[in-house]
């Protein structure tokens, strides 16, 4: 039950830093937080008990992006530039950036 508690307790971390400086939206903050903690010394052994039950109920977790999706499936049509732009160089970023530390 600690390891749920320590989980969602970086998720209510990041939905307070979401209100305050209102970047990106909670759940991101959150993992960022996560992960600048394990970074810092906090050991995963702390939070595996939680893993199987996440993963178990993981699809439950896809289902408000599943209704996102379905409620604004006009949006991509209306902004197609836009949406094409930031796909095809969001797409060349990730290549360059994995050439470029692929090499290391």
């Amino acid at each position: 039950m600690a390891s749920v508690f320590l989980i969602l307790l970086f998720w209510f971390l990041g939905e307070g830093m979401s209100r305050v400086l209102g970047l990106m939206p909670g759940s991101l903050w959150g993992m960022a937080l996560l992960f600048l903690a394990l970074r810092a010394g906090l050991e995963p052994r702390h939070l595996r008990p939680a893993a199987p039950l996440l993963l178990r109920w993981m699809p439950l977790f896809f289902v408000p992006v599943g209704v996102g999706a379905v409620t604004f499936f006009d949006l991509p049509a209306r902004a197609l530039f836009a949406t094409l732009a930031a796909l095809l160089l969001g797409t060349l970023f990730t290549l360059a950036a994995s050439g470029v530390w692929g090499r290391r």
